[in-house]
């Protein structure tokens, strides 16, 4: 119970009108109180909350008002029946700021619970994470920080650089981790929610309403009761500093356990809460409040007048996941495999097609041939390459559509029980290149356009972990990613290592296997990595491609 509260020495009211007339009456005494500098909270007065606003405001002295600040909304949730027992605007667009971390937080407990991350796993900070606003705990790129110090910085600093670590090490970058977001939200029933990042930092599009947060804060702590209980630490040490909660009703409101504070100009305050007690449970969202101090006065005048109207019996179901949403998300993800699929394969081709004409096309100055040397002269033995570098294995695209075209000759070596590839190398002729050079006519060397820089494949390291590659395709379902396909197994490990040494974060349950297929007269290894979730595998390929991969993904 708040101590002090205002709501004390105000009468009682009978009904919803008289209760809005009392929210009214609360917002303008705060104001006033805190023009006044009274005490309302135990041990704290109004000046520290005001002061608090004003750090508010200082720090997002350099943000441009981003976005459209709507005014005021609410919402006051019976958790045990459902009910909504006060609300007011509740469906109409407010900007989440940092309450979107929760959401963030959200698809993390899920990682948690999956087995894909522990609280002791490390997570990669990376310089796009490094360089967010304020709020932030400040780690430089290449530090690492733990998914539980990560997520009490989350809930207590509400730092922007961390939870755009989480979004990352999760995702492999921030936007696909705010896809995931928005179709989660839309699946448990959030429809007019849209989340562009994880943080809540700024974004016109980033929009949700007073009743989606309060189904967010219902899911969550029903979804993850263990992992729930980290919204109500009241303060988070690291580093030789100490954060504390931004959410001042926490140990002032009696039963409240989190969860949530969010601010940015174009927002106003906002404040996500659950409280219990005796029996009672109410979920409540106040949006769009003009200071701090007057967001909590109204949020603790909310609770206190509709605490005792819920009911103290558990009837209403848990908040799940929508199948419909869940069937249309995989239908969205089949037709973006087949796009990468398509995409890739014309990636590589064209790729392939730069890689021709890259050569130099004039030769360095020297002595001048004879006039009249035939151009199918014999090349002197000590010009001619090493056989390594004439037998180079082909390495081709991601995607294998199938075998090569034949043509009508090939087609009848086979009748006569010639190899098509025999016939090929005994009748081709040399051909005269523009550099004067001899090359045979049949022979096309495609080579992918990966990342081979030094560190990539160090000798001896490199070979053990390609032993370590699965020689048959992994049995679990799920999603793997293709990333080339060579003629040669050796190659198709390498591609492997070289793709893991060039993503951070990559995920640990990414399993690498080379497969072995068939392609008429034609043997090749594909390089895979299996064992992943289909949000992952997108966003693990997406990063490699910019390294140079042309990868895709596909189903297990």
């Amino acid at each position: 119970m708040l101590r002090s509260s205002l709501s004390d020495r105000l009468p009682r009211p009978s009904s919803l009108a008289a209760s809005f007339a009392t929210i009214t009456i609360l917002v303008t005494m705060s104001v006033s109180a805190e023009a006044r500098g009274r005490h309302y909270f135990h041990h704290r007065s109004a000046s520290d909350d005001r002061n608090s606003a004003v750090r508010a405001r200082a720090n997002t002295n350099s943000d441009p008002v981003v976005g459209e600040h709507r005014g005021f909304s609410a919402i006051v949730v019976d958790a045990n029946s459902g009910r909504a027992l006060y609300s007011r605007s509740e469906h109409e667009l407010r900007h989440p700021a940092s309450v979107t971390k929760v959401m963030t937080l959200f698809l993390l407990f899920e990682q948690l619970e999956k087995g894909r991350l522990r609280l002791d796993s490390p997570l990669m900070i990376s310089q796009h994470a490094a360089a967010q606003a304020p709020s932030k705990l400040g780690l430089r790129p290449g530090q690492t920080i733990s998914v539980d110090n990560a997520i009490k910085a989350v809930v207590t600093k509400s730092a922007n650089d961390i939870a755009c670590a989480i979004a990352e090490n999760v995702a492999g970058d921030e936007h696909s981790f705010a896809q995931m977001m928005t179709r989660k939200a839309h699946a448990l029933g959030m429809r007019n929610t849209n989340y562009e990042n994880a943080s809540g930092l700024p974004d016109p599009n980033q929009v949700t309403t007073a009743y989606d947060l309060a189904l967010l804060g219902r899911a969550i702590q029903e979804r993850f009761p263990r992992y729930y209980r980290y919204f109500s630490t009241p303060s988070f040490a690291y580093n030789g500093a100490l954060h504390r909660n931004h959410n001042h009703l926490l140990g002032q409101v009696e039963g409240m356990d989190g969860i949530k504070t969010g601010y940015t100009r174009a927002s106003g305050f906002n404040l996500l809460t659950s409280v219990r007690r005796r029996g009672h449970h109410i979920v409540a969202v106040v949006m769009g409040g003009k200071t701090a101090y007057t967001r909590d006065r109204i949020m603790a005048g909310l609770i206190e007048e509709n605490i005792d109207g819920g009911s103290s019996v558990r009837t209403a179901a848990a908040v799940s996941e929508d199948p419909r949403a869940a069937k249309a998300q995989e239908q969205l993800a089949q037709e973006r495999t087949q796009r990468a699929e398509r995409a890739a394969e014309r990636a590589q081709q064209i790729a392939a097609e730069r890689l021709a004409y890259a050569e130099p096309q004039e030769e360095p100055a020297g002595q001048p041939e004879p006039f009249g040397r035939r151009l199918n002269a014999p090349v002197p033995a000590a010009a001619i390459p090493p056989q390594e570098s004439a037998e180079r294995p082909v390495v081709r695209p991601a995607f294998v559509s199938g075998g090569q075209k034949r043509t009508a000759d090939d087609r009848d070596a086979e009748r006569k029980g010639a190899s098509p590839s025999a016939k090929a190398r005994a009748g081709a002729t040399p051909v005269a290149a523009r550099d004067g050079s001899t090359t045979n006519g049949a022979r096309k060397i495609e080579v992918t356009p990966v990342s081979t820089t030094p560190s990539a494949v160090r000798g001896g390291a490199a070979k053990s972990q390609l032993a370590k590659a699965d020689a048959a395709r992994p049995g679990r379902p799920g999603w793997m990613i293709q990333i080339g396909a060579t003629e040669d197994q050796e190659k198709a490990n390498q591609l492997l290592v070289r793709a893991r040494s060039q993503l951070q974060g990559f995920p640990a349950t990414a399993r690498a296997f080379t497969e072995k297929v068939q392609r008429g007269t034609e043997t090749l290894y594909r390089a895979r990595f299996a064992g992943l979730e289909e949000d992952t595998a997108q966003s693990a390929c997406k990063a490699l491609k910019r390294s140079g991969f042309a990868c895709f993904t596909t189903k297990n």
